[in-house]
């Protein structure tokens, strides 16, 4: 995905669909996944660098250390504003995020990450 890399820690397969645990990074000035949502709860923890997190209507910095709650069914996204890297572990509850990603690759294929408005 160039701009953006996601490596899978654990899948649903592994935790018998409670969870699923990716680590996603950022370069400098790269736009998410852009505003979704789903049913699975997503918790977000800071890795490294300053991530902005949308969550309903409302964008927050969150520095390395921060930890982001979204429940299942609110719109978000993230996206790094900052001039250096950033990553951010995910866990979603419950699991099987991951079966969805060939659908998330096509829409990044044809929506390439670009710098934040």
């Amino acid at each position: 995905m160039g701009r953006i890399q996601a490596v899978f820690k654990a899948d649903g397969a592994e935790s018998a669909g409670r969870y699923s645990i990716s680590e996603w990074w950022l370069e400098p000035h790269t736009t998410g996944p852009g505003a979704h949502s789903h049913p699975e709860d997503d918790v977000f923890y800071v890795l490294e660098g300053t991530m902005t997190f949308l969550a309903d209507d409302h964008w927050t910095d969150a520095p390395a250390g921060s930890f982001v709650l979204v429940p299942g069914g609110v719109t978000h996204d993230f996206e790094n504003r900052s001039a250096a890297r950033a990553g951010v572990l995910n866990i979603s509850v419950p699991g099987d995020f991951e079966t969805r990603m060939p659908g998330i690759a096509e829409w990044f294929k044809n929506h390439p990450p670009q710098p934040p408005s």
